[in-house]
Formats: structure tokens, sequence, C-alpha cells
């Protein structure tokens, strides 16, 4: 893994993929690399049985992506870290053969999210914080636009979306966006027990139980998310973007003290 931006653990048949770059895990190209060879990994291993994918950082899950990449029209850089986020994740997560699940501590933003929607399963810390902020960072949270309507319905998802509010772990459970509100502390624990009452079952039913429910689910969401990056790629690329873009990193540097 590159600079431990990614840790490995393995426990009762159950790997821990945990995001380790402070202070928010702000998603470079190689972190979210790390993340996909991580989960490419448990997938292959056999002793493999669940995965959890979590935070070493205490008030952070993921704020999102290093907005550095998205300044100065790299758009060669930004297709590619999209590729990776958007697609090679999603293929990843589609062909594991495994439950994964997402244990949502502190602030998922924008790619934070996008990892955690990527699992079959989504538990949060109680003072867990959801949102997209993309629409005031002068971008858009494209990949959410082809599946958080399936989630929690057209209207609410575009009042999330296009109003960039965050939101906390109860109204994500109301939503249908988690599975479970836990305490902060029980967290992991909770996230490790899931993954070890999926672990005791069949490998081979849950394999092809777990495919079954992929293909039922996919609902032409393999092209949705090609669009996606196109997308994203068209609105960062403008000149309002690129301007709003260098204002919200400004803002985040004074507010850091940095």
């Amino acid at each position: 893994m590159t600079d431990n931006m990614v840790l490995y653990e393995v426990s009762n048949g159950v790997a821990r993929i945990i995001l380790n770059r402070p202070a928010v895990n702000a998603l470079n190209l190689e972190m979210v690399k790390d993340v996909v060879a991580a989960f490419e990994t448990a997938g292959k291993d056999e002793g493999i049985r669940a995965v959890v994918l979590t935070s070493a950082v205490s008030k952070a899950f993921s704020a999102g992506l290093d907005l550095h990449i998205l300044l100065g029209r790299s758009e060669e850089k930004v297709h590619g870290l999209l590729q990776e986020l958007y697609v090679r994740l999603y293929d990843t997560q589609y062909n594991l053969g495994k439950p994964s699940i997402a244990a949502v501590g502190g602030a998922a933003r924008g790619g934070g999210m996008t990892m955690a929607i990527s699992c079959d399963v989504i538990l949060a810390g109680r003072n867990a914080t959801f949102g997209y902020p993309e629409i005031d960072a002068g971008v858009i949270p494209a990949i959410h636009f082809a599946h958080l309507p399936r989630i929690v319905g057209r209207h609410r998802a575009f009042e999330l979306l296009f109003s960039g509010r965050s939101f906390g772990a109860d109204e994500a459970y109301r939503l249908g966006l988690v599975s479970r509100v836990v305490p902060d502390e029980e967290l992991v624990s909770h996230a490790q027990a899931l993954a070890e009452t999926f672990a005791a079952k069949s490998a081979v039913v849950m394999r092809l139980g777990r495919a079954a429910f992929m293909r039922q689910n996919d609902l032409d969401y393999r092209r949705s998310i090609a669009n996606a990056v196109e997308d994203f790629c068209n609105v960062a690329m403008t000149d309002a973007a690129q301007d709003k873009l260098q204002a919200f990193v400004d803002r985040r540097r004074s507010a850091s003290g940095r």
C-alpha cells in the first residue's frame, strides 16, 4: 500500500480495509488505487469471507476528493482518478464474491460517499455525518445521480444533491441510506460482528446469492457510471468550476489555519 494511506488487516475470516490519510482521508489517485487493490486482494483470498471498509481517522471516514487534483484543468488526471473511483471500484465490488460493509464514523462527503455506497451494507456511528458538497465547490456529484434516487427517492435525492447540506446518521437511517446506527465507540466491533455473521454462512451460497443480488439490482448502473465520469469532467473543466474550486480550497485552508 502506498505510504500506508490504506491499511489491510485480517481477523476471523474478515478483511479490514482502513483509510489512513489524515487529517480527513482526502482521496487522491494513489489512495483510491490502494483501496481497489485491497478489495481485489480480499476477493481473491478464499480465506476471506467478508470485508469491512473503515477509517483510522477519528473525525472522518473520508471528506471526498483531494480538490487540488481538480484545479488546473488536468482532464487526463481527473479522468484517471474517476476511472478508479467510479469504474474500477464498482467493478471490483460487483465481482467481489463476498459481502462488504462500510463502517462510517465521522464525516463522509463526496468521494467518501462513493466509497461507502459501493459496499453492500453501511453502518454509521452515532455522530457520523453525510453530504454531497460538490455543488458548493463548483462541480457535480455525478455518480450519485445514478444511485441515490434509487435509494431515497427522486425528490429527496435532488434536495440532498443540489443543496449541498450535510445530514446526520439518524436522517441517513430514516432515508434508508444506512442499515444501522450504533455508538461511535462500538462501530468497528458492530461491523466486525456483522461481517463474521456473513462469514459463517456457506461461502458457495453467499457467492452465488450475492452475484444474483447484484445482477437483479444493477439496473444498467454500469453505463450510468461511464456517463458520470464524462459529466463530472465536463463540469470540472469550466471556468466557473475552476473559480469555485479555488475559492473552496482557499476557504478550507483559511479555516484550518494553513
